[in-house]
């Protein structure tokens, strides 16, 4: 068993696409029309055969108050893994993302926590290597 799909709920479809593709440098993998909506996901460059993410539409009724309760809480929908979480903060930063938490130690990772303009908490993470005991 794999992860193939995950899915993150926005409020408008094609701004978010424009977000994850621009912005975070995400490609593009199907943008398959439904109705008013799409199929619409993206993949990372490094891995364009790997798991895709669904920018699924936020029309369910439950969606908003999950999502606005998880943002209240600072608690991030998705975690994508990054080589250097400063550097990609700086990136990010640069291009206009804001980060509720900047670059965090937290001990066997780094971590940061940006806002994904589309309803989402985002975090980013650069796992530590282990140490030997």
């Amino acid at each position: 068993m794999r992860i193939n799909l995950m899915s993150v709920s926005v409020d408008d479809q094609r701004a978010a696409h424009t977000f994850y593709t621009d912005v975070l440098g995400f490609r593009t993998h199907r943008d398959i029309p439904i109705g008013d909506d799409a199929w619409l996901t993206v993949v990372s460059p490094e891995a364009p055969d790997g798991p895709e993410l669904l920018l699924e539409p936020a029309h369910h009724p439950a969606v908003r108050a999950y999502r606005e309760a998880l943002v209240a809480d600072g608690i991030p929908v998705a975690q994508f893994a990054v080589d250097d979480v400063e550097a990609e903060h700086t990136r990010l930063t640069a291009r206009g993302v804001a980060f509720t938490q900047p670059p965090t130690d937290i001990g066997a990772a780094v971590i940061a926590v940006f806002d994904d303009t589309c309803g989402n908490l985002i975090q980013i993470i650069t796992e530590k290597p282990e140490q030997a005991s």
